[in-house]
């Protein structure tokens, strides 16, 4: 590409790459600046004491707390984003979390349209990232237009056993939908996935999956090393005219007809916030001055099963789930949330945060443990915000729900006592953790409340497109990477249909 590409994507994760897929059919010139470059295939992939105890991977930059204390945010800059370390677990957003929904502490709003407008994108979506699965499992599952291509990923004998008790304790697990090839993960080495980096390991992440799909086209092109740093309106200010980025030390620009903008949820806030000036001095797509606002960070804490006659020989764990109390909490109130098997935890991932004990002694533990990941529903503020204050990002996350994800926790505890395991520990997961940010530039009808519309199209700039997970109104209390790469076929399909680039 000589000339100024007609669409220019900016960032690889889950929301940019899978946009990328949808597109690429159309013939549209494609640029995709990526900020990172890719994840090299080195020893210290599979190495629990260089990901969890030395922090290997973890971004060499600080953000700051709203009273101005730094700390070391875990988002990852490589080709695929966060993707390259999750969980896998491409999970639905359940129907009723597309209405209104009451919590303990506040309402979680109604989405600008239902379920079942996205449901034939979560089937595309789940087969792009060749999700297995198994859709009658779970009673809140909603309805299904396709099955899953592919058969769950199957329980380790040790966790078929802790289905089974589960079962028996009066839950209903069911088994994970998961973006894994595990025979291909396990013959590179025998470790977990979940939090481990993936080199085309066997994991179906935004750049083996929807990128790799994208990139088989010519007119699709990848740049790494490439960080945008502004967004230039036209001179009438109803569109992007220009996007500013770092190449080689050198700041370089390209003038798309179309901007997708992909960074995200904490990152693509910040860009359009930086993009700042006289016209428009709260930022770029900010005239609600809702940019930045209603961040939203699920509760999360990590819960250790232990049992002196349980022995846990299993290597990645990480296939079951339950959401006996994600619609009330068993008892007709207010939700709590999602229950899931952690990736496998070894004495070398429990001394990161336990230092001072030894490490055979936590393998010890280990042996006889099982690992769960609670997690609820953070419900949007507006005073929950990214903010910039010159090269500062400014975090002020105004945390809600958090007694009800103390209820959740205790009532996995029970659940766990009475599934067979007398000891039960839990730590919750703080601010460096990113778990599942979202909601900073949301999609609404009212342009007044929300940057974007249903389509993720800036109401201040017809050709600025968000995709990423600042688009969610919502966090509801599973994983969002799905409905992000479900949203972004939908708004892939729309602008193919409208031909925004031509």
């Amino acid at each position: 590409m000589t000339k100024s590409p007609d669409i220019v994507i900016i960032g690889s994760g889950i929301g940019g790459a899978t946009i990328a897929a949808g597109l690429a059919a159309t013939g549209a010139e494609i640029l995709i600046l990526e900020a990172g470059d890719h994840l090299p295939d080195r020893p210290e992939n599979r190495n629990p004491r260089a990901i969890f105890q030395r922090g290997h991977f973890r971004p060499k930059e600080m953000w700051y707390e709203h009273g101005g204390s730094a700390f070391n945010p875990g988002n990852y800059y490589y080709v695929g984003g966060n993707s390259k370390f999750y969980g896998a677990v491409l999970v639905r957003y359940r129907r009723e979390d597309f209405a209104e929904m009451q919590h303990r502490e506040g309402v979680s709003p109604a989405w600008p349209f239902a379920y079942e407008e996205l449901e034939p994108w979560y089937s595309r979506a789940e087969k792009l990232f060749q999700v297995r699965g198994d859709d009658s499992q779970d009673p809140t599952e909603p309805r299904h237009s396709e099955p899953y291509a592919f058969a769950p990923v199957p329980d380790e004998p040790a966790i078929a056993k802790v289905r089974a008790r589960l079962t028996a304790a009066g839950m209903h697990p069911f088994s994970l939908p998961l973006a894994i090839d595990i025979d291909r993960w396990l013959r590179k080495a025998r470790t977990p996935w979940d939090a481990h980096p993936n080199a085309d390991d066997g994991k179906l992440d935004a750049e083996t999956a929807p990128l790799a799909k994208a990139l088989q086209h010519a007119n699709v092109r990848l740049q790494t090393n490439s960080p945008v740093v502004r967004l230039e309106a036209a001179a009438d200010g109803k569109t992007i005219h220009t996007v500013h980025y770092r190449q080689n030390g050198e700041v370089r620009s390209v003038s798309p007809k179309l901007v997708i903008l992909a960074a995200g949820a904490v990152q693509s806030a910040v860009l359009l916030l930086r993009s700042a000036d006289a016209r428009f001095p709260k930022g770029l797509a900010n005239s609600s001055d809702q940019v930045g606002r209603n961040f939203m960070n699920h509760n999360s804490s990590a819960v250790l099963a232990i049992s002196p006659s349980f022995r846990n020989d299993s290597v990645y764990q990480k296939t079951l789930g339950f959401n006996d109390f994600y619609l009330s909490d068993g008892n007709g109130g207010p939700p709590l949330g999602n229950i899931q098997l952690l990736g496998r935890i070894s004495g070398a991932i429990l001394k990161a945060n336990l230092p001072q004990v030894p490490e055979w002694l936590l393998n010890q533990i280990s042996a006889h443990a099982v690992d769960f990941y609670a997690m609820s529903e953070d419900v949007p503020h507006p005073e929950s915000r990214v903010m910039v204050d010159g090269e500062r990002i400014i975090l002020k996350w105004h945390r809600t729900n958090w007694d009800a994800h103390l209820d959740l926790v205790k009532k996995l505890k029970s659940v766990l006592n009475k599934a067979g395991f007398p000891i039960v520990l839990s730590r919750p997961f703080d601010k460096r953790t990113p778990s599942h940010q979202c909601g900073t530039v949301r999609i609404g009808k009212d342009p007044a409340t929300s940057p974007l519309d249903v389509y993720c199209r800036a109401f201040d700039h017809a050709n600025l497109f968000v995709v990423d997970a600042s688009l969610l109104p919502t966090s509801a209390a599973v994983n969002p990477a799905l409905t992000v790469a479900a949203q972004a076929l939908r708004v892939a399909d729309h602008i193919a249909s409208k031909d925004f680039a031509s």
